[in-house]
């Protein structure tokens, strides 16, 4: 396996690891719900890694290997890039995911967020879809499609209580323009989005 491939897969998963300490709120828990949706963050690079030590073969042929390296790098350079993005975006911390305490202080319809409603989660799944490209294994896709019904049953869970809020109103209208991981085909967003709360 291509080592600076590898070394951009687990940098991009070294920064996902680090969001919950240096920038989502600190009077958050680490509860059961949240290390079942964590889960595959930490399983996906380790397995690669780990295979790569002990010189597992990809199920694909060594003939794709370039080009799914090639794939795999651009699929974590978006990655990391969305998440500063979406970082970038945020004048305030958010909530870890599945907390008591999460009712919501403000909405963001900017930035990272006038196109997709969840830029972290798709940058998430970039992550995962990066491991598997690079590594093609049947435990890389099961991890993947982990990844994605975990965030996709956040999302929506967490689209549901932002729907029943005091914002509710304005985050509906959100929700009718905007795709939840990916940018709604044919679907712009408006002049000026707002910011409401904090």
């Amino acid at each position: 396996m291509d080592k600076p491939a590898l070394f951009l897969l687990l940098l991009n998963f070294a920064v996902i690891g680090a969001l919950p300490r240096v920038f989502f709120r600190s009077d958050g828990r680490f509860n059961l719900k949240w290390w079942l949706t964590a889960l595959p963050f930490g399983l996906s690079p380790l397995f690669v890694a780990g295979s790569t030590a002990v010189g597992w073969e990809p199920i694909t042929p060594d003939s794709w290997r370039t080009g799914l390296t090639l794939v795999a790098v651009a699929l974590n350079a978006v990655s990391i890039a969305l998440i500063f993005l979406t970082l970038g975006t945020h004048r305030i911390p958010v909530a870890l995911w599945h907390q008591e305490n999460d009712d919501p202080r403000h909405i963001v319809t900017h930035g990272a967020y006038g196109l997709i409603r969840h830029p972290f989660y798709a940058a998430f799944l970039l992550a995962f879809l990066s491991g598997a490209v690079l590594f093609p294994h049947a435990i890389t896709l099961a991890l993947f499609c982990y990844g994605f019904v975990a965030l996709n049953t956040t999302a929506a869970q967490e689209e549901q209580r932002l729907s029943g809020s005091e914002f509710g109103v304005e985050y509906r209208r959100y929700l009718a323009r905007t795709g939840r991981f990916l940018p709604r085909p044919g679907r712009s967003a408006p002049a000026e989005t707002s910011r409401v709360g904090g």
